[in-house]
């Protein structure tokens, strides 16, 4: 070959190549970067953009400047819930139908192996077919046998605390089951003094941001998943002091307060009725420990404020990288507002005032009944108390229909599909050797850019015998020792009124669907 035609070739190959390394350098800045925060144990109602008194301001300016949903649906638990998220699958098909189980205790492969099924992909590793760098603060909860810890399963960086509920000070060691905090794949000691959970997940959050930063032209993931306001409760004095008197009017005026708020927000519809006080919480005017009452939610909203402080920073932190504008920022909550009462466990010194180090306790169901407004049930049900989601969306970039609500049926599978179809990547069939089952969920990218809805089949759900799905306007649910019951969504979103016997053929369907997909997705039929 003639030099010349060799140079010339040579010339229009080093063009092609740099080229297009510099168009897939272009297209890998112009995807945005994604992160997800999720709350532990928050009710409906309890930010101020969903009809609360506590002060969230940062979480209400995303809700002003980008969406909120109404319809969005968890998974009644934290487990599941977080397994469902991670994976775009419903919790048994991502092998945890019931809850996370202690390190050498796993069961066999299943529905109920206790930590992800390797028959699945996670956000983290599904992004990084796109480019994605991915990062984890907070709490895990979906395998704790290090070879399902976070950095096993996709994140470039992980700080947090692998399994449940712990205290916000320090880590117990005589809790029943030991608790462990991680920093990447080593064990992580809090310091003695200085310690605050909440604090601690958003340092490192905006740490992974700063990691992140280093390699502008490669977006990232973020998982921000907070332990407040799950109790025990624990907060600091100046956040317990913003709400001193706040709750002294009790629960029954607040969730009227509430109830009226999410109206005028529409963020449920002018026909909708507030579900009853449950016989078992009584009456505001009959407390006699009104002072101990009082106190736990003031310290539960002091939590769930200081979480939002924390969202103010990694707002700001975006800011000053100059990545606000083209960053989806999601909020949600892994389950509704808890009942459980914790003090059987022996963990709290009643010489202590709660909410400071050494107390363990929790708000209970009458202010978990406030937090779930205008809902009835808590954490672990499948009704809407137990399942509804707070969920807003901030993306300055694509979001143009600012501080609108949007009605699309959605779930915590949906937000898998979502992101990949915002990287402009494909589902994978296999990972890592292992055929992947095929997501559950839906791509919200429509609701999110042009809040245009987008038809489903119907929803599922099953958490310790507690069952329900939703298909259109239709609900049927039921706890583990009743019958099914019937309820109009769209005219009876706090499922009041029963209709059963009205329209037993519609619900012999749906129950007829819900059979189909326990039998199709495993659930035990103890269940």
């Amino acid at each position: 070959m003639h030099l010349k035609h060799r140079l010339l070739l040579i010339f229009s190959f080093t063009f092609f190549f740099f080229n297009n390394c510099e168009k897939k350098e272009k297209i890998e800045k112009d995807k945005p970067n994604i992160i997800v925060i999720m709350a532990d144990d928050i009710g409906y109602s309890d930010l101020g953009c969903y009809g609360g008194e506590i002060a969230t301001p940062n979480l209400d300016l995303l809700a002003k400047n980008g969406i909120r949903f109404n319809k969005i649906y968890n998974s009644s638990r934290c487990c599941p819930t977080r397994a469902s998220l991670l994976t775009g699958l419903y919790p048994h098909n991502a092998g945890i139908g019931g809850m996370t189980v202690a390190a050498g205790k796993e069961g066999p492969e299943g529905p109920y192996q206790g930590y992800l099924s390797r028959k699945s992909v996670t956000i983290a590793e599904a992004l990084s077919a796109s480019g994605y760098n991915s990062y984890l603060s907070g709490k895990w909860h979906v395998g704790e046998g290090i070879e399902n810890w976070p950095l096993k399963r996709g994140f470039k960086r992980y700080f947090g605390l692998i399994s449940g509920a712990s205290s916000y000070f320090e880590v117990i060691k005589n809790q029943e089951r030991k608790r462990q905090m991680v920093l990447d794949s080593l064990p992580w000691e809090p310091p003695a003094k200085g310690f605050y959970m909440t604090d601690a997940i958003t340092d490192y959050a905006i740490e992974w941001m700063h990691d992140a930063d280093k390699t502008k032209e490669t977006p990232f993931f973020l998982y921000v998943a907070y332990t407040a306001p799950h109790w025990p409760l624990h907060a600091l004095p100046e956040d317990i002091a913003k709400y001193k008197g706040t709750y002294n009017i009790g629960w029954d005026s607040l969730r009227l307060r509430r109830f009226k708020k999410l109206k005028d927000l529409h963020l449920i519809d002018a026909h909708a009725q507030l579900s009853k006080r449950p016989n078992s919480i009584p009456a505001w005017e009959d407390v006699d420990n009104k002072e101990d009452w009082v106190r736990r939610m003031e310290v539960y909203a002091a939590m769930v404020d200081r979480m939002d402080q924390g969202v103010g920073k990694i707002i700001e932190t975006l800011k000053s990288q100059g990545q606000l504008e083209n960053t989806l920022i999601l909020f949600l909550s892994d389950n509704g507002g808890s009942d459980e009462n914790i003090e059987s466990r022996g963990l709290n010194d009643p010489e202590i005032s709660i909410g400071d180090q050494g107390s363990y306790a929790a708000y209970c169901a009458p202010w978990a009944n406030l937090s779930n407004t205008p809902f009835r049930f808590f954490k672990k049900s499948t009704y809407e108390g137990g399942i509804a989601s707070p969920f807003i969306a901030h993306w300055p970039n694509e979001i143009k229909n600012k501080g609108s609500i949007i009605n699309q049926l959605g779930s915590v599978t949906d937000l898998l599909p979502t992101f990949l179809d915002i990287a402009n990547t494909t589902y994978p069939l296999k990972y890592n050797g292992h055929n992947i089952k095929p997501t559950n969920g839906i791509s919200l990218l429509p609701a999110l850019k042009s809040n245009i809805s987008t038809n489903r089949e119907a929803l599922f759900w099953e958490h310790e015998g507690s069952k329900a799905v939703r298909q259109g306007k239709w609900k049927g649910v039921t706890n583990s020792a009743s019958e099914w019951e019937l309820y109009d969504m769209y005219n009876d979103p706090s499922e009041i009124n029963n209709l059963a016997e009205v329209y037993q053929d519609t619900l012999d369907v749906l129950v007829e669907k819900y059979n189909h997909w326990a039998n199709e997705i495993g659930i035990n039929p103890q269940n």
